[in-house]
């Protein structure tokens, strides 16, 4: 309560309400007893002195660096020079271009091979070699079913390795047949065989029929005895030679015990090719310009050696029919059975001077649907290795539609940023080979309602194939290499600048509180392209607006089957 004007305030008593809010604001405002001496008028003093001496200090070295001669009066200071920027001359010659690193050609390696019955640790032992983690690793037999290939170095020379599944050469199911069958195929094409056995675990019947056909083969083999974590069960490889296989050695893929001598043993068995020199790779890598042509420099379009194509979708739509029909070989096991592929199978080929690496992953499904752990584990590794694309192939069965499932998988690719190219698979089976009595399906109803659930993903093209009966998969490849270079598409500042002067922004529905001007734009990546917008507000960019740049820019550039990404940066004031 304030006092009345010309008297003394009372002040108020200890013990009453008033007295006490004195007495925690007074103590509130008293300093504590650790840092009280701080406050005391010598130490004020002491602490400014310091204070100005130091800045003398820096004022007096900064002084002496900018410290300027002294011109006598005859002298005459001339105004400073304009410093102009070197314009290149058009008629010099131009530059060179730049030079690309030579490709390094993996097929002349030779290969090795892993083969065992299941469950032994074979993909272990290939993700222990090839220091990654491309084979999928668990307890339950009969995980790996696909050939899987990876490259190795010891002792300064190179070579593939070849991960197998488990083979059971007697077994008349069509999962181990077809798994046998790839087996036989790395062991026709290795120059060295790696047999590996469970070294916590008795020989069995497959142990000895397998050993006789890799003996019966008559190239270099080696039993490798697996698990063999300790010295004490070294003794125990003894009874391992009644296989007949002379090279026996004890190793653990898990903890890395004895994987030196087993690199040693295999490449002392191999033939490397002949290693040319740097400047015959320098001369091999120079790229050939046809005489009267400018040599230009790509501003941001960079050229890669390999294109990388992720091949997605729902189980059993066909995938690995379609890669192994784009490679024309059996690279992948195909049956009827829905999540039959589980590694990500990869093969490269060559395709109008340029290379091509399609990856056929494993059917993506929900976690819900997902029980076993290599099920799990093989949803996991097809996102990584959609995210590791340049170009994802998103698989739909003509025959059941789109589904939610294909939304999910194709929203994936779209915000990793991958292009994108819509294959609708087993268009025969709704057509011409359509048995149930129906009229033959439409291109254009089907791709209308592609395009109302895939609303996203407008700007992928869409190709209606038959990988069954091998149609229509060259439209496929011309696809895959007219995305892959839309991709790595770079536009000037200049041109973007120009673009921005004749869109009608008015046109855009903008909310009054998501406005904004855009002062310029530029690209600054590339795939996927993306752009930044220098405006006068930091506002998120509305998805309305949003859609109607995107529009107009791929009507001006084009920019077909891939993403773009804007960001938005404020003038600062």
């Amino acid at each position: 309560m304030k006092p009345l004007k010309g008297t003394k305030a009372r002040k108020p008593k200890p013990h009453s309400k008033g007295g006490k809010r004195a007495a925690v604001a007074k103590a509130a405002r008293r300093a504590t007893p650790a840092t009280r001496g701080q406050h005391s008028r010598a130490e004020v003093k002491r602490a400014t002195a310091a204070k100005a001496a130091a800045e003398a200090s820096a004022a007096e070295r900064l002084g002496k660096i900018r410290k300027r001669p002294v011109q006598s009066i005859g002298q005459r200071q001339e105004p400073m020079r304009r410093i102009e920027a070197e314009l290149p001359d058009p008629l010099a010659p131009a530059a060179p271009p730049i030079r690309r690193e030579a490709a390094v050609d993996t097929s002349k390696w030779p290969v090795v091979a892993i083969v065992g019955r299941p469950n032994v640790g074979k993909s272990t032992l290939f993700n222990r070699l090839t220091s990654s983690r491309r084979s999928i690793v668990g307890d339950e037999p009969g995980i790996t079913r696909d050939r899987i290939y990876g490259e190795i170095e010891w002792a300064g020379q190179h070579a593939r390795v070849v991960d197998t599944g488990g083979i059971l050469p007697d077994d008349p199911e069509l999962i181990p047949s077809e798994i046998f069958r790839q087996a036989r195929v790395a062991l026709d094409e290795a120059e060295s065989i790696v047999m590996v056995v469970d070294g916590r675990t008795p020989l069995a019947a497959p142990d000895y029929d397998l050993a006789r056909l890799l003996l019966r083969g008559g190239k270099p083999l080696l039993l490798a005895v697996n698990k063999i974590d300790t010295e004490r069960m070294e003794e125990q490889t003894a009874e391992y030679r009644r296989l007949g296989i002379r090279e026996v050695l004890p190793i653990s893929a898990e903890h890395g015990v004895g994987i030196g001598d087993l690199l040693d043993h295999v490449f002392a068995t191999l033939t490397f090719p002949e290693v040319k020199s740097s400047v015959e790779a320098a001369m091999e890598a120079e790229p050939e310009v046809a005489e009267g042509k400018p040599h230009h420099r790509t501003h941001g379009e960079f050229q890669q050696h390999e294109t990388s194509i992720a091949i997605i979708g729902r189980p059993n739509v066909g995938k690995s029919t379609l890669l192994n029909v784009l490679t024309g070989s059996s690279r992948a096991i195909v049956s009827p059975v829905a999540g039959t592929t589980r590694d990500a199978v990869d093969e490269v080929i060559e395709y109008d001077g340029g290379l091509l690496r399609f990856v056929d992953t494993a059917g993506i499904r929900r976690k819900g649907k997902t029980k076993m752990m290599a099920e799990k584990l093989s949803v996991v590794m097809a996102r990584r290795h959609l995210e590791a694309a340049d170009v994802a192939l998103l698989i739909i069965d003509a025959t059941e539609g789109v589904t939610s499932s294909d939304a999910t998988i194709g929203g994936y690719a779209h915000e990793s940023g991958r292009s994108v190219i819509l294959v609708v698979n087993k268009w025969d089976l709704v057509t011409t080979g359509r048995t149930d009595g129906k009229p033959p399906a439409d291109k254009q109803i089907f791709e209308e309602q592609v395009r109302k659930v895939l609303k996203y993903l407008a700007y992928a093209p869409v190709v209606f194939i038959s990988a069954a009966e091998g149609k229509n998969i060259h439209t496929v490849l011309k696809l895959v290499q007219e995305v892959a270079a839309e991709r790595r598409k770079r536009v000037s500042t200049g041109q973007m600048n120009r673009f921005l002067e004749k869109i009608d922004f008015q046109r855009a529905t903008v909310p009054a509180a998501n406005k904004m001007r855009i002062f310029y734009m530029t690209q600054a990546a590339v795939a996927p392209p993306t752009f930044i917008l220098f405006t006068n507000r930091q506002v998120k960019l509305h998805f309305a607006f949003q859609r109607f740049l995107e529009n107009q820019i791929r009507a001006a550039f084009g920019f077909r089957g891939s993403p773009i990404w804007f960001k938005v940066r404020a003038r600062e004031k």
